[in-house]
């Protein structure tokens, strides 16, 4: 396996690869244009972002600073929108779903690094995929960390620090985020 292959894998790969290294620094050319590239230019900024992510809907916006690793690791449902300021590392997937809302100064982290001291200082690295649902919101200063994956009509509250999965309808929030309540979804028929 090359090193691409093993990061999406979630095995330990080397971020250093001559290939990892150029992608980053493509998807950071790319992230200057669109920071650099007025919020009214509405059109210009959505063409730039659709090819970045690897999917995304029709409706996508993302408000200046945006940053990410790779972008192509990226998937986005529709009517997609975050605030300033939100950093995705995508060394694995990312999939949010359709009508998700970030608050500012989110950060969604796959990227991880050995405990060991000893491993870490190797430069060698992994990483673990994060799936949020549909009809989500984070809120501000969010951390959403590798491996986890919400359900659907989560909201994740401002400050919060996610560790671990959680279903379904949930308010969540604290450091490590536990669940606050539960939302009450009334069916339209």
């Amino acid at each position: 396996m090359n090193e691409r292959e093993k990061m999406l894998a979630g095995l330990p790969y080397d971020p250093r690869d001559k290939t990892l290294s150029q992608m980053r620094n493509q998807c950071r050319e790319s992230l200057d244009i669109l920071n650099a590239t007025s919020q009214s230019d509405v059109k210009t900024r959505s063409t730039i972002l659709k090819s970045l992510f690897g999917k995304n809907g029709k409706r996508l916006y993302i408000e200046s600073s945006f940053k990410c690793d790779y972008g192509r690791n990226i998937e986005v449902g529709e009517n997609f929108y975050a605030n300033f300021n939100v950093v995705i590392l995508d060394a694995a997937k990312v999939t949010i779903g359709k009508d998700c809302m970030i608050a500012p100064q989110v950060g969604i982290y796959t990227a991880t690094h050995p405990i060991c001291p000893e491993q870490r200082t190797s430069g060698i690295e992994y990483a673990k995929p994060i799936t949020i649902g549909d009809n989500c919101w984070i809120g501000g200063m969010a951390v959403i960390n590798p491996g986890v994956t919400l359900g659907d009509n989560v909201v994740v509250a401002s400050g919060a620090v996610v560790t671990k999965s959680f279903g379904d309808n949930l308010v969540i929030g604290g450091n490590p985020a536990k669940v606050i309540k539960t939302i009450e979804v009334s069916s339209t028929s």
